[in-house]
């Protein structure tokens, strides 16, 4: 299986999430690329974030991103 496009406007959004606090978010503001908009749409859609236009990460949306950070530090290594 292939990452999609919309997977890796998805993938690079959470990577994009402050991991330092449960209380820090992200707001996607309207004049945000159209594929990043659509993306926090999607990540809401599945219950990874807490409001269509970013917020907060879900228990789900933590998860996901120890992952995502672990898949781009072990792609990235030389």
């Amino acid at each position: 299986m292939s990452l999609t496009t919309e997977m890796v406007d998805e993938f690079n959004l959470l990577l994009k999430f402050p991991t330092t606090s449960l209380m820090q978010g992200l707001k996607i503001h309207q004049d945000a690329e159209p594929s990043t908009i659509d993306a926090g749409k999607r990540l809401f859609d599945k219950g990874i974030v807490t409001m269509p236009d970013g917020g907060y990460l879900t228990d789900l949306g933590h998860d996901l991103v120890e992952h995502a950070q672990v898949v781009q530090s072990a792609l990235a290594s030389e």
